[in-house]
């Protein structure tokens, strides 16, 4: 069995069928990218195997040999699962600082687990973190996302990801909205964790621009809410050229 594997996933939601039928099989320590048309499904794959509740999901899938379908959103998170969000939610008045710290002693409650023991520890790690992803330090003491520009929150969601080190990460479209410099910076920080965790990646975007700071194995297409056409780097390169309506089922 693959490290992390989906079968005929299929979810709806208000009545209607989004995913068809998904299937898809990651051995650990690889990157897919997920490619496809607006309305195709992808941001609904992402939200379904995070646990969003506004989806009826049935189907499996299967994260280093657990069933997530079958758990909460946190139950999942805490089995190593990673969603970085194409919108990240602003929560006035929770420090940034606090809110990690928090996510930090929930993934170690038993403290002789923990690399680092105090807050202190703990912020001096965050303070080497965001210098690698050009993150002010003083935003560490804003609330979460709070008045943050939209490559500061993208780039704050590679510092969580930092912290809780998932066995999968889901970039979903993480590169939308960010210019070049931003792409970059985020592009470079998931390659670092991806290496020193040997995490699994799942990267869903529209555009080939992070693609190019970011080795990858598998291009999946998605369309109608199912896998319509996989490929290599070279597909992207046809996507490039001809756009989707090649593809479409």
């Amino acid at each position: 069995m693959s490290f992390f594997s989906v079968k005929d996933l299929r979810a709806s939601t208000d009545g209607q069928e989004i995913l068809q039928g998904i299937n898809l099989d990651i051995e650990e320590g690889k990157t897919v990218v997920v490619m496809g048309p607006n309305g195709s499904g992808k941001s609904t794959l992402s939200n379904v195997l995070a646990g969003h509740p506004d989806y009826q999901a049935t189907g499996s899938a299967i994260l280093a040999g657990k069933e997530l379908l079958n758990m909460s959103p946190d139950e999942r998170a805490r089995e190593g699962l990673f969603l970085a969000f194409q919108y990240p939610v602003e929560i006035p008045g929770v420090k940034v600082l606090n809110f990690l710290w928090t996510v930090y002693t929930q993934k170690y409650p038993d403290r002789s687990k923990r690399k680092y023991v105090s807050i202190v520890e703990f912020r001096d790690f965050l303070f080497e973190k965001a210098t690698e992803l050009d993150i002010a330090k003083k935003l560490l003491d804003r609330g979460l996302n709070e008045g943050f520009s939209g490559g500061e929150k993208k780039r704050l969601e590679i510092l969580q990801m930092a912290v809780l080190e998932p066995k999968l990460a889901i970039l979903d479209e993480t590169d939308s909205g960010l210019d070049i410099d931003a792409i970059r910076i985020v592009a470079r920080g998931v390659a670092a964790l991806k290496k020193q965790l040997n995490m699994t990646v799942i990267v869903i975007t529209h555009y080939q621009r992070i693609l190019q700071y970011l080795t990858y194995d598998e291009v999946l297409i998605v369309s109608s809410g199912r896998v319509v056409k996989t490929g290599g780097p070279e597909l992207v390169a046809e996507l490039e050229k001809t756009g989707y309506g090649q593809i479409r089922s």
